[in-house]
């Protein structure tokens, strides 16, 4: 052996054993295990409100509406004749029967037109009478052959005309006769008023708005629906609305369709019926959902939909970690999750009854992030460290 080779042999065992020296020291050290454990990040803990499981259920797919309620039955009552309003009986929220006087227009003009009618029909009536007799005289002359045939037609044509003209003056007398008890202003139908448009002592012209009387016994809602989903829309359709005001939801039933679109939005007006009750009111404003359909689907919470990539998709639990899983849509509608009514999106394809689903409350988790569901008793305590770790 060379005498180089005599020293170098020693000197390399000598280096090999102080390196593995030195890492049996660095292992021996305490931050060694906190750095090997910080390579493995922690479980994110979710709580059950967290948490969404897909479900086959009943699922009652739903249109949403909104709109304002309108009395099916309202009326203005407006003046038939002109003239000064005596008075007005009535004011706002007074409740009025069918038939009622509600007011009165001064009746001089008209007792005056309809003397004058009477007065008219009267000298008719002597016309009449004289025409008449002397059709009678003209009779028995042209039976004794005193006058002619001719001078015989001259006096029926006469006594004609008389009748004709008496006949004209009793029309007017009728005419007058309405125009006087029009003076008087009756509401058609049973109800509140609601506005009280005129006041004593104004000169109406023909047709002025004096009073509108509405009958809140029954109502209507008005709501404007987009063309493609009034499609599946029929009468007779069962509707739930919440009603500005009132705790209670209120139902209802679609009465009408209208057959034609609204010129400029395209919109499709339906027409809900819905009994009244105290504390309904003209003009309130109500939103609501009509059940369109009820059938067995593959469905989930619509808070575990995400929409911020170009297809929907949902974050799965799958063996302990988070994964992107694209679905298919079907219909939007009502679900029963948790005991109570939730709005719910179909899934036709991506995911399976039973599947864990990140709700949207738990945040943007990264996929592949690593999860565990926090103790039952734990979950409001365990509700701040996942919310600081997202």
């Amino acid at each position: 052996m060379k005498p180089w080779m005599k020293i170098a042999v020693p000197v390399l065992g000598l280096i090999v054993l102080l390196a593995l020296g030195g890492k049996w020291m660095q292992s021996r050290q305490p931050g060694a295990a906190g750095a090997s454990a910080a390579k493995t990040p922690p479980a994110l803990m979710l709580t059950e409100m967290d948490l969404l499981q897909v479900q086959k259920q009943r699922f009652s797919q739903t249109l949403e509406i909104s709109g304002s309620l309108k009395a099916r039955e309202s009326v203005l009552i407006k003046a038939k004749v002109a003239g000064e309003l005596l008075r007005l009986d009535v004011r706002e929220g007074d409740t009025v029967r069918a038939g009622q006087a509600l007011g009165q227009i001064d009746p001089v003009e008209v007792d005056l037109r309809l003397r004058q009618a009477q007065e008219n029909a009267a000298a008719a009536k002597s016309q009449l009478d004289i025409a008449q007799r002397n059709l009678d005289n003209n009779r028995a002359l042209v039976a004794q052959g005193f006058i002619s045939a001719t001078a015989m037609e001259t006096a029926s044509a006469s006594a004609a005309g008389a009748r004709a003209t008496l006949q004209a003056a009793e029309a007017a007398v009728g005419l007058a006769r309405k125009a006087k008890a029009d003076a008087q202003l009756i509401s058609p139908i049973a109800g509140q008023v609601a506005q009280r448009l005129a006041q004593p002592g104004e000169r109406l012209a023909l047709d002025g708005r004096v009073l509108e009387i509405v009958n809140l016994s029954q109502l209507d809602l008005e709501a404007a629906v987009a063309p493609e989903l009034s499609v599946g829309l029929k009468p007779g359709a069962l509707a739930q609305l919440q009603i500005e005001g009132l705790a209670e939801p209120v139902p209802a039933t679609v009465a009408r369709i209208n057959p034609a679109t609204q010129s400029g939005s395209r919109a499709v007006m339906v027409y809900l019926r819905l009994d009244g009750r105290p504390g309904l009111r003209q003009g309130m404003f109500a939103r609501g959902r009509i059940l369109l359909e009820e059938r067995e689907a593959l469905v989930a919470p619509a808070s575990s939909l995400r929409l911020d990539k170009a297809k929907p998709y949902v974050l799965q639990v799958v063996d302990g970690r988070v994964k992107a899983q694209t679905v298919e849509l079907g219909q939007a509608g009502e679900g029963l999750f948790g005991g109570r009514s939730v709005a719910v999106q179909e899934l036709r394809s991506g995911v399976a009854a039973g599947a864990l689903l990140l709700a949207l409350s738990a945040g943007q988790v990264p996929e592949g992030t690593v999860v565990s569901r926090a103790p039952a008793n734990a979950a409001v305590s365990a509700s701040a460290p996942a919310a600081a770790s997202r």
